[in-house]
């Protein structure tokens, strides 16, 4: 049984994509709103006009809006700089997107904490 590693056309932009954006942002983005993100997911249209880019932040949900307005304000740079090292025949436009699935996940993460921290106070001591 072999397994199919290859992966379609799109998939392969959009990866392409997200390392190139990270890279852009991490590099060359001077803008001091934006500071330290991370691009988690790139979605691509099939006809390669717009992609979803996926970003979660370091700086907390209270400074989201001004993260956002900074990587609005960048958009047109970085994808100017995007068509440069990519080629494909259209450079799509950016809409950036918040990934909460990282604070979900730490929220989570600090609910099991707890609910674990309960039961451990709650439960009768085993008698071996």
């Amino acid at each position: 049984m072999t397994i199919n590693r290859s992966f379609s056309r799109k998939d392969r932009v959009s990866e392409q994509i997200r390392r190139e954006l990270a890279e852009l942002i991490r590099k060359e983005l001077k803008d001091p709103r934006v500071g330290m993100i991370s691009i988690t997911d790139v979605e691509v249209t099939a006809d390669y006009a717009h992609a979803k880019v996926f970003f979660s932040t370091l700086a907390g949900s209270e400074n989201l809006p001004e993260v956002m307005t900074g990587l609005q304000k960048a958009s047109g740079f970085l994808r100017r700089e995007l068509g440069k090292r990519i080629s494909i025949h259209m450079t799509p436009q950016l809409h950036f997107v918040f990934d909460q699935s990282l604070e979900r996940g730490a929220d989570l993460s600090k609910l099991i904490q707890e609910a674990v921290a309960i039961s451990e106070k709650t439960e009768p001591a085993s008698e071996d």
